[in-house]
């Protein structure tokens, strides 16, 4: 059997077990209580030992408490977009790189080498013309950097963890709440579900906002895909596309930021010879670079339902005005 195969459906499986269990999963959740017990200690001790740093330049988190995404890259966008000087901190997942790197400065890119910056950095640097971008394991050195290249506001990616920064907190929550409660390894929880209280700001998707999905194959809009249609990606909770697109698409995923080889692309090409790839923008950035013909892109945009719902987000960067 395929090992690309066993490898999607393990994937998969993982993403089922938690965010959603069967049986089964829900009996290995309840095993597992005992580590979720410590892991929760140490989180509580983490929080509780933190001396806050003000950087004295508004930071505002965009983070989730539950693994893999739920949509902090558009809000990041929708974010960035709507205030001026802006830089946008994140860790980096996935790249081949370590230490701090400025993948753009004010719109200019400086690295364009995604195995570098990483597949959501780059992303970043893209779609944000007016923006910088860093990417840093370290968020107080790169908070820092921001401020020496005269930014005026920063978007510090998945920072709700980073309890020694002062900073807004936006916490967004998913469309469908998963129905495993528990925290790492028992669940999909990274920290306990009480901590939404913490937050300045919640969102929920389907409630504050919706996704925006357009499709598009070299640069053009289009209206009607393919009837045989292959979903290529490495992003978490890939299924959660498959609702936007037709009922007959394949889905094969691979794991979070996974880098592509030429070999499973030769692979897919072989394997799904009949089908047409559709990918999203973020798997794209590592995918352009392989001969791939008639490459369809997933577009996906945010709409907040009630933009007052950023008057707290405004005041707080304005007390860094005066």
């Amino acid at each position: 059997m395929d090992l690309n195969y066993l490898k999607q459906k393990f994937y998969l499986w993982v993403e089922d077990y938690l965010f959603f269990p069967n049986t089964l999963q829900k009996i290995i959740s309840f095993l597992l209580l005992p580590l979720t017990l410590l892991y929760m200690l140490i989180i509580a001790f983490k929080r509780m030992n933190a001396k806050v740093v003000d950087f004295g330049i508004p930071v505002i988190s965009i983070g989730n408490i539950i693994v893999g995404g739920s949509g902090k890259t558009p809000l990041t966008i929708y974010l960035a977009k709507k205030y001026k000087n802006v830089c946008v901190i994140l860790r980096g997942y996935g790249r081949e790189s370590k230490g701090l790197l400025v993948v753009s400065n004010k719109g200019e890119i400086q690295i364009e080498d995604v195995l570098q910056t990483g597949d959501e950095a780059m992303l970043l640097a893209n779609s944000l013309p007016n923006s910088t971008v860093i990417v840093s394991e370290n968020r107080k050195e790169a908070i820092q950097k921001a401020k020496e290249l005269r930014c005026e506001l920063v978007l510090l990616d998945d920072g709700f963890s980073k309890y020694d920064i002062f900073k807004f907190d936006i916490l967004i929550r998913p469309k469908e709440e998963p129905t495993n409660i528990f925290c790492l390894p028992s669940g999909g929880y990274r920290e306990p579900k009480i901590s939404y209280a913490y937050a300045n700001l919640e969102l929920q998707e389907g409630k504050d906002f919706k996704r925006i999905v357009s499709f598009s194959k070299d640069g053009e809009y289009v209206d009607i895909l393919p009837l045989k249609l292959l979903l290529l990606t490495a992003i978490s909770k890939p299924k959660r596309l498959l609702e936007f697109l037709p009922k007959d698409t394949k889905l094969l995923a691979f794991e979070d930021h996974h880098s592509f080889t030429q070999e499973e692309i030769e692979n897919i090409k072989i394997t799904f010879k009949d089908y047409k790839i559709i990918t999203t923008e973020k798997d794209f950035v590592k995918l352009k670079k392989f001969d791939i013909e008639d490459v369809y892109l997933m577009n996906l945009d945010l709409h907040l339902e009630s933009p007052d719902k950023l008057e707290s987000l405004d005041g707080f960067i304005n007390r860094y005005k005066n």
